[in-house]
């Protein structure tokens, strides 16, 4: 029988992200705290071209080849969250189990934490035979009012 891995805290700040990277003897550079720094504080998940622009908007140098490395780096560790889209990766500040709400007219995706009813997840394991220990789900809508538009 296989024994489950040890439960490891969600990162849900950025010092929660900090302390992960101590914990796992990541070096914590200027760059890397700065991609930290930027996807808490902008809290929406960015490409690795919009992570390079908006620090350097805000003053704080960083090349591409930097951005790209650390990015990469954060996310083999689980510290920040990397979706691949047809579009290319977009990086989120959260790395636990969540689910995504994708807005349809802005193109946002919005973090939830939800938790399903354990009816509906005895029923998936039923179904499927897998026992479920973790999920997430894809949301899809809009904003605003699409009545308007002849949309239900």
């Amino acid at each position: 029988m296989q024994s489950e891995a040890p439960a490891v805290k969600p990162i849900r700040s950025l010092n929660d992200a900090i302390e992960r990277c101590q914990a796992l003897g990541m070096r914590l550079s200027r760059q890397r705290r700065f991609i930290l720094e930027l996807l808490w504080q902008e809290q929406e998940h960015l490409s690795a071209r919009e992570i390079y622009d908006r620090l350097n908007q805000q003053g704080k140098e960083i090349g591409h080849t930097s951005v790209y490395q650390n990015l990469e780096a954060l996310s083999e560790q689980g510290i920040i969250e990397c979706l691949e889209r047809s579009d290319g990766r977009l990086y989120g500040n959260i790395s636990d189990a969540h689910s995504h709400i994708n807005c349809l007219d802005t193109h946002q995706i919005l973090d939830i934490h939800i938790d399903l009813p354990a009816e509906l997840i005895q029923q998936v394991e039923a179904k499927t035979g897998v026992r479920i220990t973790q999920y997430h789900i894809n949301f899809y809508g809009y904003r605003g009012s699409q009545e308007s538009e002849g949309v239900a």
